[in-house]
């Protein structure tokens, strides 16, 4: 796989064309790909860091977001987690969530991490540390399970 550039901003240091860029990639996957008709513009974007994954021409390949805590949970909160069709299987979602988790630890030091994950993606998340919080549910009807991953599972997250 070839290596990911990451930029790592608040929303108001974005700017216009890598806020084009993420909200086309949600909407290629979280809407058509997996037909969800949703609105994924939920009113948080703006109270959270933002991690892209760019390759050596620019493309957005890999995001994600990170909800600052007392927002959506107690605990800060990753979120919006996406590769590119044409990158999974390489390794971009592990390497992805490992600079999240790093992003996350150098940023709130010490505090869990929670997500609400696709049912489908718990044994993923788990490798990471991640561990199941109640019962799966339905969220857009899909199925998603509550995450938690302790602060001492990815203390040590390299990027």
């Amino acid at each position: 796989m070839a290596t990911l550039g990451w930029t790592w901003t608040r929303f108001e240091g974005l700017g216009l064309q890598p806020l084009y860029d993420l909200l086309a990639l949600r909407a290629r996957v979280f809407v058509v790909e997996q037909q969800c008709a949703y609105l994924d513009p939920d009113g948080l974007d703006d109270q959270c860091w933002h991690l892209l994954g760019h390759d050596a021409k620019g493309r957005l390949l890999a995001y994600l977001r990170l909800v600052d805590p007392g927002v959506k949970y107690e605990e800060p909160s990753i979120g919006r987690v996406i590769t590119a069709p044409e990158v999974r299987g390489t390794g971009a979602g592990l390497a992805l969530m490992c600079e999240g988790l790093a992003r996350c630890q150098d940023t709130w030091p010490g505090r869990a991490v929670r997500i609400s994950a696709q049912a489908r993606l718990q044994r993923f998340y788990g490798s990471l540390g991640f561990q199941p919080v109640g019962d799966t549910y339905l969220e857009d009807d899909i199925p998603h399970i509550e995450m938690l991953c302790p602060a001492e599972h990815h203390s040590g997250a390299q990027r």
